[in-house]
């Protein structure tokens, strides 16, 4: 199969549902006037001025919250910095279970861990917290939050199974996949490591359809009056991740062939946007390793494909792997050990043809809905082997759907080395092909694990070597995009962090780059239950920003709980701030004789 065929997304109708809103509650709202940069309103008296955001008044962060709640976030919270506590988290949730039985096992948990890091068991009862949340100027991103139990052995026997094609199965397809795109059974839970994102194993088409139909139902009550509304997926719930596998492998090895033909041209070393090859010697490299005739390589590089400059950068190499050129059908590399040609796809039987079908169809259905209900959609990045497949095919979703405003919007890992990298290609590939841009900045979720498997398998690792160097590439995207946004105003970014320091960085580029809160350009994401310091500060200042809202059975979200407390131990570890506004105001309602505070 080609990649172009890859890259054709079935079209699918959807009905359009009744939405529950999310968003959060609405400000003032803003006008545009003559002369507006994109819509953004050019008359500043058409925008209220921007209050100033103060994290650290505790009265103020926890206005939203009575006193009980407050109790319950320091004994959870406390207990989730708790080291020894943790180790034996699993052990003590049995044992609480078999001693109080069910029932009494699960008020314990709505009391304490769900309570505080779940809304509630369906999406009935999760309402009142999401129009509480929306009156103080938080709105919610809801996420089921129901994970399979399955054992490490079943999850590595899955994760084997789909990983695997029928071609490698029979022996004739192993050696083709660069060492990071070959599944490995010491990885095959890819729960091991992460802490901090949900896992997909794959089963059956059934299953796929099963979580797009969790997906559509969040979708839905995520829509609401405001185009403000958010969902988020991950494509290895929606099909088989050999696919991504042996895309991401594709996508690679051509994104490798490009250097290889710019070191030829002495342009090693160079920024990604600054990589220009000479068409004129491309052409003539190409020819001499007899991958199709002279006139046909004339062909894919013509005014009409690359422009008159007589260059072609990464985004014009790119471009070739698509239906505009005949080149996919010569889709070949050397080998750089061999030296031989090979294909860079290996061949599909019919029925993994319509599995990966299948999966484009379930993505377009996702987009569809969402474009209809007025949300927008945001999917996650994964690991690194999965992930070059999951940005191409969510740029193409871009592509579709993001013409007039961002509906799609893609994730990006700023613990990786080649972030700014990617970050940089994508906006500059919206600005060429006009549609809108739109991103969510993350630090990853799968940093120990990436190492490991860097490590173990024998490839470069693709973190960056510290802390300090991940919040350096996290703040470098973040400028970047903020810069575009000034001279941009469809395009739009999610600052997805726990981290304050990022979220001051952010303000204040956005004041000095005039970037207000009322455009509606900005948003920020937090989870449920942690850092309400930072996120009611934020929404009660007029700046958009949105809770990740899990839902679910108190039995089935245990997975999710586990993650919550082990997440929450590394951030408590280093940041005590939380704990102590949490004990300033509670003693303060009990010093002033407001105890019994209940949020008007």
């Amino acid at each position: 199969m080609a990649p172009s065929r890859m890259l054709s997304v079935v079209r699918a109708c959807t009905p359009r549902l009744a939405p529950l809103s999310t968003a959060p509650a609405s400000r003032e709202p803003s006008a545009a006037g003559p002369g507006a940069v994109l819509g953004r309103p050019t008359a500043e008296a058409a925008r209220p001025p921007v209050p100033a955001v103060d994290f650290c008044n505790a009265q103020e962060a926890y206005r939203s919250r009575r006193s009980w709640e407050l109790a319950r976030s320091l004994l959870v919270l406390r207990l989730c910095a708790s080291p020894a506590l943790l180790a034996r988290h699993e052990q003590l949730l049995h044992l609480s279970r078999r001693l109080l039985g069910q029932r009494l096992f699960d008020k314990l948990m709505k009391m304490t861990f769900y309570g505080q890091f779940v809304a509630g068991e369906d999406q009935e009862s999760i309402r009142p917290l999401i129009r509480h949340n929306r009156a103080f100027g938080v709105g919610s991103i809801l996420d089921y939050g129901v994970e399979e139990d399955l054992s490490p052995e079943e999850a590595e026997r899955q994760e084997m199974e789909s990983c695997t094609s029928e071609a490698e199965r029979k022996g004739s397809g192993t050696s083709k996949r660069e060492k990071q795109y070959q599944v490995h059974p010491a990885f095959g839970d890819r729960r091991h490591g992460v802490i901090s994102a949900r896992t997909y194993f794959y089963a059956n088409e059934a299953k796929c359809d099963s979580h797009m139909e969790t997906f559509l139902r969040c979708i839905e009550a995520s829509g609401g009056a405001s185009d403000d509304g958010f969902s988020a997926i991950k494509l290895t719930a929606l099909g088989r991740p050999q696919f991504l596998l042996q895309f991401s492998d594709v996508l690679t090895k051509w994104r490798q062939f490009f250097h290889q033909m710019a070191a030829e041209q002495g342009k090693a070393g160079l920024a990604a946007m600054d990589m220009k090859l000479e068409v004129a010697a491309l052409q003539e490299s190409v020819a001499k390793m007899g991958i199709t005739s002279r006139k046909e390589i004339e062909k894919w590089f013509t005014a009409e494909t690359l422009g008159v400059s007589g260059t072609l950068d990464l985004l014009d190499w790119s471009s070739l792997v698509d239906t505009r050129t005949e080149l996919s059908k010569h889709l070949v590399v050397p080998n750089l050990q061999t030296g031989q040609l090979e294909p860079l796809l290996s061949g599909f039987t019919e029925e993994e043809q319509q599995q990966m079908a299948r999966m484009l169809q379930r993505m377009d259905v996702l987009a569809k809905k969402a474009t209809a209900v007025g949300v927008r959609l945001m999917v996650d990045a994964e690991q690194t082997y999965f992930q070059p497949a999951i940005s191409r095919l969510t740029l193409e979703m871009q592509r579709k759907f993001n013409t007039e405003k961002p509906i799609i919007f893609n994730t990006y890992q700023c613990y990786l080395r080649d972030a700014y990298d990617n970050i940089t290609m994508d906006v500059e590939l919206a600005r060429r092909e006009g549609w809108c841009f739109g991103a969510k900045l993350v630090r990853g979720a799968y940093m120990a694990q990436e190492r490991a498997r860097a490590a173990e398998i024998g490839y470069e690792d693709p973190i960056n070597p510290t802390y300090e160097a991940t919040n350096t590439m996290y703040h470098r995207c973040l400028d970047y995009v903020l810069e575009e946004l000034k001279h941009n105003a469809k395009a739009k970014v999610m600052v997805a962090s726990h981290n304050e320091n990022t979220v001051r960085f952010t303000l204040r580029r956005m004041e000095e780059l005039g970037l207000h809160p009322a455009d509606h350009q900005v948003y920020f994401g937090q989870l449920l239950g942690m850092c309400d310091q930072i996120s009611f500060p934020l929404g009660q200042a007029g700046f958009p920003v949105y809770k990740y809202v899990p839902y679910g059975p108190v039995m089935e979200v245990l997975p999710y709980l586990s993650r919550r407390a082990l997440e929450n131990s590394s951030i408590m570890k280093g940041a005590q701030q939380e704990r102590q506004l949490l004990w300033q105001e509670l003693k303060r309602r009990l010093c002033t004789g407001n105890l019994f505070y209940h949020p008007a």
